[in-house]
C-alpha cells in the first residue's frame, strides 16, 4: 500500500470517527437533557398527587439510574456496539456485583421497604440503626440522620430495617419522665400535690392527658417520686428541663427537706 493510500485510509478513519465522537457528545447532551425533563415531569406528577417526599426522593434516584443505563446503552449501540452483547454484558457484571456487593443490594432492598412500609418519613424524629435524631433523606443506599449533636449520618437501609425502630414524632403527644427524691419524714402526699399544681403551669405541658406523680421506689434518702407531664415531640426538652427546674424549685419552696441517705450501724 502506498503512502497517498495509506493517508487516505486514516484520513477516512479519522472522519469516520470523529464523526461518531461528535455524535456521542451531541448524544450525551440530548440524552441528559431528556432525563432531566423526564425527572422534572416525574417529580411535578408525584407533587400533584400529593405523594410524600420521601417517595419522591426514591423515585428519582431510581428513575435516574435506570435511564442512565439506558442512555449508555444509546450510545454503545450508535457507535457500533452491539445492545445485545451489552445487556448480557450488563447483567454478568449484575450478577458479579451482586456477589460482591450484597450487603449494598439488602441496603438497596431495605430502603424500598423502607418507603413502602413507612416507619417514618422526611422530618421525623426517630431513633433508628443506634442513632437518634431528625431524618434529613431516605436514599437508595442509606438513611441521612441528623443527630440531636447536628450531625449528619448515614446510616445502611438495612442496619436501619434490622433493628429495632422508634418513631418519636408518630403520636401526638409524648411522656416526659422525670423523678423526685423525698426525705424519709416527708408528706409525700403534699408533695404530689404541690407538684402536680406547678407541673401544669409550665409552657407547652399538655392539659390531657394530666402530668402523673407517683410513688415510684424506695431509696436509702426516703421515698422517690415518679413526675411525667407529657408534651408534643417538638416542646420536648424545653418540658423535660422546666421540669427539672420545677421539682427542685417547687419542693423547696415548699420546705421540704433536703433527702439524705442514713445508715445504720450497730456496735459488736
Amino acid at each position: 500500500m502506498d503512502t497517498d493510500a495509506l493517508l487516505n485510509l486514516l484520513y477516512q478513519k479519522g472522519i469516520d470517527v470523529g464523526g461518531k465522537l461528535i455524535g456521542v457528545i451531541i448524544l450525551w447532551i440530548i440524552g441528559r437533557f431528556v432525563i432531566r425533563g423526564v425527572k422534572a415531569v416525574l417529580e411535578r406528577s408525584l407533587r400533584a398527587r400529593a405523594v410524600e417526599k420521601t417517595l419522591i426522593g426514591y423515585a428519582d434516584n431510581i428513575i435516574t439510574v435506570l435511564l442512565n443505563i439506558l442512555l449508555v446503552a444509546v450510545l454503545l449501540g450508535f457507535v457500533g456496539v452491539e445492545t445485545t452483547t451489552f445487556a448480557g454484558l450488563l447483567a454478568a457484571a449484575g450478577l458479579a456485583i451482586g456477589t460482591a456487593w450484597s450487603g449494598l443490594l439488602a441496603n438497596f432492598a431495605a430502603g424500598a421497604f423502607l418507603v413502602v412500609l413507612r416507619p417514618f418519613k422526611k422530618g421525623d424524629f426517630v431513633s433508628a440503626g443506634g442513632f437518634v435524631g431528625t431524618v434529613a433523606e431516605i436514599g437508595m443506599f442509606v438513611t441521612q440522620i441528623d443527630t440531636m449533636d447536628n450531625v449528619r449520618t448515614m446510616v445502611g437501609n438495612g442496619k436501619i430495617f434490622a433493628e429495632p425502630i422508634q418513631n418519636f414524632t408518630h403520636n401526638p403527644f409524648r411522656r416526659v419522665e422525670r423523678t423526685a427524691q423525698l426525705a424519709h419524714g416527708a408528706d409525700h402526699q403534699r408533695a404530689i400535690e404541690v407538684l402536680k399544681v406547678e407541673l401544669v403551669k409550665i409552657a407547652n405541658v399538655a392539659k390531657s392527658p394530666a402530668p402523673d406523680v407517683e410513688v415510684l421506689d424506695f431509696t436509702l434518702a426516703g421515698p422517690v417520686l415518679a413526675v411525667r407531664p407529657y408534651c408534643h415531640n417538638d416542646h420536648y426538652w424545653q418540658v423535660y428541663f422546666d421540669t427539672n427546674r420545677v421539682i427542685r424549685e417547687a419542693l423547696g419552696a415548699a420546705g421540704f427537706a433536703v433527702p439524705q441517705t442514713h445508715h445504720h450501724v450497730e456496735q459488736g
